[in-house]
């Protein structure tokens, strides 16, 4: 009897501990400076309606009038790639074509770069995937990223910046080629180590225009909820353990300039979510990145449907985020 009291106690006593260390990780992963606001955020200003109204048409230009953009309907991925290309250039920016050629049909990366004049060896990439999934015009997923990194671009140009800055489209985020080497952000982030290039920070811009307010409309991977509002209302900053510094750095520009909803997590590559869009390429060459997102299929309904309209898209939310992360950029890139 006593031997199997022991064991019990014993047994009790490993288990109450790893749960403590689990609860423990977990508090440590989701940490981050700073508050998310709990309120809705204040009405745009002159200047944030006018970014709102950018977004609005890059988005209905990528989704309406361009449409599903992948290697099945290759004209439209072409015409996806010289849109951004003709819209950089409009900007004063020498825009790069990374082409390379999957299943006999040419696909490109297109690169746009800011030198640094302080520290210009120090690189930021700041990049979105222009594909869609077939079947589906990609308005949020990812019309939504393309759209933010223009009007960072945009932000950006003609600013004199300490650190220097790579605004990026990839190509080929979608399946068949996510995790595979005809992937945009792969071949591009496998180019960029091979040169030796120092980057110091990547932000993936990867969904960003759903959000609601309805309660339980939040999902989580397991765990995770506890930590985390069951509402689909704010933006979500997320990288793996080694972007963590990153990742909290990011949070607190933005919680410091806006007070839109934010939350932030720090977990193992191999949580379910945190890997899926092109950051997960640049901690395969062991550089810092984080994906800023509204978690799409943990929140958004039509994810990857033939509904993923920019009647889904809440633009004025989603100008209230994007002006929230020119700061962020400033804060990562520096502006003197």
């Amino acid at each position: 009897m006593r031997f199997s009291v022991s064991r019990v106690s014993l047994a009790v006593g490993l288990g109450l501990g790893i749960a403590f260390l689990l609860v423990l990780s977990l508090w440590w992963m989701t940490r981050m400076p700073g508050h998310s606001s709990l309120t809705m955020s204040p009405a745009l200003t002159e200047e944030e309606h006018a970014l709102r109204d950018h977004l609005e048409r890059e988005v209905e230009i990528f989704a309406d009038v361009i449409g599903e953009r992948h290697l099945g309907r290759h004209d439209a991925l072409l015409q996806a790639a010289n849109y951004i290309y003709a819209t950089l250039q409009a900007m004063g920016y020498a825009v790069t074509r990374q082409v390379y050629v999957v299943e006999g049909k040419t696909v490109t990366n297109l690169e746009a770069r800011i030198v640094g004049h302080s520290a210009p060896h120090d690189i930021v990439v700041l990049g979105a995937h222009y594909d869609s999934v077939a079947g589906s015009p990609g308005a949020n997923d990812n019309a939504t990223g393309v759209a933010a990194l223009l009007e960072l671009a945009r932000f950006l140009a003609g600013r004199r910046l300490t650190r220097s800055v790579h605004l990026v489209a990839f190509v080929n985020e979608e399946s068949p080629f996510f995790g595979t080497a005809d992937m945009g952000s792969r071949r591009y982030a496998r180019r960029v180590r091979a040169q030796g290039e120092n980057i110091i920070a990547m932000v993936s811009l990867e969904m960003l225009g759903y959000y609601t307010d309805a309660p339980g409309s939040q999902r989580y991977p397991f765990g995770l909820r506890f930590f985390y509002p069951d509402r689909g209302n704010f933006v979500g900053f997320v990288g793996n353990l080694s972007s963590r510094a990153l990742v909290q750095q990011s949070i607190a520009a933005f919680r410091r300039h806006t007070s839109f909803p934010s939350e932030g997590l720090a977990a193992p590559w191999w949580t379910p979510g945190v890997f899926l869009s092109d950051h997960g390429s640049f901690w395969r060459e062991g550089y810092p990145a984080i994906m800023v997102t509204d978690t799409g299929p943990y929140r958004y309904p039509q994810y990857h449907t033939a509904t993923d309209t920019p009647e889904q898209i809440d633009f004025t939310r989603m100008a209230h985020v994007v002006a929230g992360l020119h700061q962020v950029a400033l804060t990562l890139i520096g502006e003197e």
